[in-house]
């Protein structure tokens, strides 16, 4: 099981259902999730910008995720898709996607 988790990138997942969102993650997670869309779990996943800054809100973002969430390993048996509850967390987040040019 990893331990903290530094982000510096941005991932698109694209849902069984069709539907895609971005997540926040580093090349461990970014494996995991290539894994699970081989498995089944997830239809496609892919690197939308690399090495992004490690600003005040990715720091808050990657705080969170790390206080609330267990990363998998590197074989998974399922994708856990990450909340982002409303307040500081969510705006942080949509601030991260803005600052570069994801949304």
């Amino acid at each position: 099981m990893a331990q903290y988790q530094t982000f510096d990138l941005i991932q698109e997942i694209m849902r069984n259902d069709g539907s895609r969102y971005f997540e926040l993650g580093n090349i461990y997670m970014n494996g995991v999730a290539e894994r699970c869309a081989l498995d089944g779990y997830i239809k496609e996943v892919r690197i939308m910008q690399l090495n992004i800054p490690h600003s005040t809100a990715v720091r808050k973002y990657e705080q969170y995720i790390n206080d609330h969430y267990e990363f998998p390993s590197l074989k998974p048996d399922h994708w856990e898709e990450w909340d982002k509850p409303a307040g500081p967390i969510a705006d942080a987040y949509h601030e991260i996607l803005r600052a570069n040019h994801i949304q």
